[in-house]
């Protein structure tokens, strides 16, 4: 369960909520561009373009849920249970593992045309990392300053799916999304006008009754039209600081409350979100625990080594007292 969103004021932002039942220890990993990078089925790479994302670090690699490369290239995977299907390796094409494909991507494409013509060229296949860490069912959110794109590997091969309005959630897969969409298509952030019966005097009771019908759910179709809604109505200067403001409140709008989603006796909450200003390179998140937004600039690290830089969260809340 999570909400990705590409969002463009001066400069693009990239980010999402990741919403889990517990967290696996992920951590701000900046990635330089001499990391040595081993693929499972694909020649390794020495040389490379650096990132910034959130990542778990097994056996000395990253696994990034989200990333950023240092030419402004994003990508986010996302839970898609149900619809994923990984194939076996194919010859003629490049077999990518699913943890891979960020990596692989953000490692040598500048923009989503090179992405997607890479991406044209290969096929989502059936390898674990390891064995004690299996495949996940996951689709992907790939987006530069100019345009998005959604891959998918389903029964149906790989999709690749242009995304105008730059959110991603999980299953079902992205056409439904859309087609969903038109379903809300009269909503605004005006008030109504009265189309009913023009006869009749029929005024609006409250503030916000152009949007009535938008859902409050939290399924992931919900969350795909309310991000949609919140995201084409936003209002946002162009400094840095509104911009990241701003991303975190459309984002506070599909956040997962402690309580209100259960998995089995477990509940769900929004164990991170963050936002990235893609065009300089800077990594901001708060957690569920603490609302302080916290900055990372992967400018501020040596991106010509070969170490990664890794940064725990601070998931303790950080309170700022105005009179003492």
């Amino acid at each position: 369960m999570c909400t990705a969103i590409s969002f463009k004021t001066k400069d693009h932002y990239f980010g999402r909520n990741l919403d889990l039942e517990h967290s696996y220890g992920e951590s701000v990993v900046v990635m330089p561009r001499r990391f040595p990078l081993p693929f499972k089925r694909m020649p390794s790479m020495d040389a490379h373009l650096a990132m910034i994302g959130m990542a778990v670090v097994a056996d000395g690699q990253p696994l990034y849920y989200d990333a950023v490369n240092e030419t402004g290239l994003c990508a986010a995977a996302l839970n898609f249970p149900g619809y994923a299907r990984y194939v076996s390796e194919i010859p003629s094409r490049y077999n990518v593992a699913p943890y891979e494909l960020i990596i692989w991507l953000l490692a040598q494409c500048s923009c989503v045309s090179q992405a997607r013509a890479l991406l044209e060229k290969a096929s989502l296949v059936s390898i674990p990392f390891s064995d004690s860490l299996p495949l996940t069912p996951l689709h992907f959110l790939v987006c530069d300053a100019n345009e998005s794109i959604v891959v998918e590997q389903t029964a149906d091969g790989l999709q690749i799916h242009d995304n105008p309005v730059g959110i991603l959630t999980n299953s079902p897969p992205f056409d439904y999304h859309m087609t969903r969409l038109r379903d809300f298509s009269a909503l605004s952030s005006r008030q109504p006008v009265n189309t009913f019966d023009p006869a009749v005097t029929l005024e609006p009771y409250s503030r916000g009754m152009g949007a009535m019908g938008l859902p409050g759910d939290l399924s992931s179709v919900s969350r795909f039209v309310r991000a949609a809604f919140m995201k084409a109505h936003s209002l946002c200067g162009e400094t840095d600081e509104q911009s990241v403001t701003q991303f975190f409140h459309i984002l506070d709008s599909v956040s997962h409350i402690r309580g209100s989603v259960m998995v089995g006796d477990q509940p769900q909450i929004t164990v991170y979100s963050c936002c990235c200003n893609a065009s300089r390179g800077v990594y901001f998140y708060t957690t569920y625990e603490n609302r302080q937004i916290t900055a990372i600039d992967m400018h501020a690290e040596n991106l010509d080594g070969s170490a990664l830089s890794a940064f725990r969260l601070t998931h303790q809340q950080q309170i700022r007292t105005q009179n003492r």
